[in-house]
């Protein structure tokens, strides 16, 4: 991956905020990196491992504080888990060439901005109940394989639906969706540890600033801040950048 030393810190600073937006909600941030470095036309082959190992660098730290913040249940996640894991693996394994994986991912970032962009009350509070056993393991199933294929670590998926369904309360939600996009994205590289070579050499840069952005956005997050103005900011740059993948322009 060749960018000037402006272009790098530049896509640094965008993955920052993404991962301070993004960690706010419980998530990693994986679709904000992967549509930034669209925008910044870094090439397919790099973006799903950096996407992934980013991820797993941020869901580590988001998971270990909600997880201590008492925002979190086992029950809720192991089925998922139970279904996503083989198939993050097996998504990570595939490589699709750039003219399918590009609009797959740009299908992936819409879903992301549609789920940021949704009206704030249907992610409130409300009278849940556990998902059932098989409907929870097959849901995670497909996320797992979407997420494994995208470089995604599937919390877009997995948030909404446990709050549409009342599989969970919102803020706990965050903390099950953290742990679960580490898990994730722990399988998608395993499918294909090969792809590490395509790591950039800026991968450090990238990994500080996201690193910072998670202990900002998670501690927002845990505290109850709002961000929903700025999330639909970013919910407007996934639209570009999806667009732009799906090849609209």
């Amino acid at each position: 991956m060749l960018l000037s030393l402006n272009a790098e810190l530049l896509l640094a600073l965008c993955m920052f905020l993404g991962a301070v937006l993004y960690t706010s909600v419980g998530h990693a941030g994986a679709s904000a990196y992967i549509a930034l470095m669209a925008l910044f036309s870094v090439p397919a082959a790099v973006m799903r491992p950096t996407a992934l190992v980013l991820n797993i660098l941020v869901a580590s730290f988001t998971s270990f504080l909600f997880i201590r913040a008492g925002l979190f249940r086992f029950r809720t996640l192991w089925p998922f888990l139970v279904g996503a894991l083989p198939m993050a693996c097996l998504g990570g394994y595939i490589q699709l060439p750039g003219q399918y994986y590009r609009p797959l991912v740009g299908v992936v970032l819409l879903i992301a901005a549609v789920r940021l962009l949704w009206p704030a009350e249907l992610r409130s509070n409300r009278e849940w109940s556990d998902p059932p056993l098989w409907l929870a393991v097959l849901a995670g199933a497909v996320i797992g394989l979407l997420s494994g294929l995208t470089g995604t670590g599937g919390g877009i998926f997995l948030s909404p639906l446990l709050l549409f369904l009342a599989w969970s309360e919102t803020r706990t939600a965050s903390g099950v969706a953290a742990v679960f996009i580490l898990c994730n994205s722990v399988a998608g590289l395993l499918g294909n540890l090969a792809s590490v070579k395509a790591l950039p050499p800026d991968l450090p840069l990238f990994a500080v600033a996201v690193l910072l952005g998670a202990a900002i956005g998670t501690t927002l997050g845990i505290s109850k801040l709002a961000q929903q103005s700025v999330l639909k900011a970013l919910g407007l740059v996934l639209i570009v950048a999806g667009f732009k993948l799906i090849g609209i322009y």
